[in-house]
């Protein structure tokens, strides 16, 4: 079931985007060519075939201009689309959406754009136990509207943001000067009910992780949070392990040697294209940031009934 995105996350958005384009004036263009009180009934209806996200967010738009208009949805978010179906009909007064129109679309195609991509993506990898989820490469402010977006695709989501999880990145290695000192700092710092995932680009690193697991305690993280500080347990916290920008060959090698003691990740070079061979080397997971910041728009419009 996919659970719908709270109003209170989204319709701060809205207002603001409706605000932009209301400008200091109003609709100049509705105002001088429409009389105050003529009402008008239009639908929103699909150019293309895609995948439906972002109907509520749309409907707000035009409810927020009109309160008293009506709006009857025909599809729900998640909803495989064809050229011409119906999403919407909309019963109001004509100024307040025309006024609504852009807003409402810009939402709603940009949305359905991104679950049409991360679908496409999703089926791509089927037959398979890999699944496609996001990043942080999102457009500012819309972060969580995006990743509702991936969801309605089929996608799964990865954190989002740098506060709900750690991800131990190769800067982050760098700086501290190497995987052993990065995660005895992470071991220090961090409560043990924070998940970590770290980042490898080589294979020398994924040994070195292996290493580290033997070392100690052997039992995975959230098995065991009661053994005594000074056994060294470092990579007993890791939780997940992202395959950077790896050549399949070696991504192949590391899934291997990893052997289902960490979850998986494959990122970097992500295309429809290469998703299939991606995912038959047996990663658990494959995060795609072009899903969010590349997907095309899908045509939508907004026509007279």
């Amino acid at each position: 079931m996919l659970e719908p995105l709270p109003q209170i996350l989204f319709e701060p958005l809205v207002r603001a985007a409706l605000a932009e384009d209301l400008g200091r004036l109003g609709d100049l263009t509705g105002n001088a060519t429409i009389p105050p009180d003529r009402r008008w009934r239009a639908v929103l209806r699909t150019r293309k075939a895609g995948v439906a996200a972002g109907l509520e967010i749309a409907a707000l738009a035009f409810r927020l201009l009109d309160p008293t208009g009506t709006i009857t949805l025909h599809k729900a978010d998640g909803a495989a689309l064809q050229p011409s179906d119906i999403l919407a009909e909309i019963n109001g007064n004509a100024r307040a959406l025309l006024a609504a129109e852009r807003t409402a679309l810009n939402f709603l195609c940009h949305l359905s754009g991104i679950a049409t991509a991360t679908q496409s993506m999703v089926q791509a990898v089927s037959g398979t136990t890999t699944r496609i989820c996001d990043s942080r490469k999102t457009t500012p402010g819309l972060r969580a509207l995006e990743k509702y977006a991936v969801r309605c695709g089929g996608g799964v989501n990865h954190r989002f943001g740098l506060d709900d999880a750690v991800l131990i990145k190769d800067n982050h290695i760098a700086v501290a000067g190497g995987i052993v000192p990065v995660l005895a700092q992470v071991q220090d710092q961090l409560g043990h009910l924070v998940k970590i995932e770290i980042e490898v680009d080589r294979l020398e690193q994924v040994r070195e992780l292996l290493a580290l697991w033997d070392v100690g305690t052997v039992k995975r993280y959230g098995a065991d949070i009661s053994n005594a500080s000074h056994i060294p347990r470092p990579a007993s916290l890791v939780h997940s392990v992202l395959l950077d920008n790896m050549p399949l060959p070696d991504m192949a090698e590391a899934v291997q040697l990893i052997a289902g003691r960490w979850t998986t990740v494959a990122s970097g070079n992500v295309t429809l294209e290469r998703a299939a061979a991606i995912a038959a080397i047996g990663v658990d997971l494959i995060a795609s940031g072009a899903i969010t910041h590349s997907a095309p728009a899908l045509d939508i419009g907004l026509d007279d009934l």
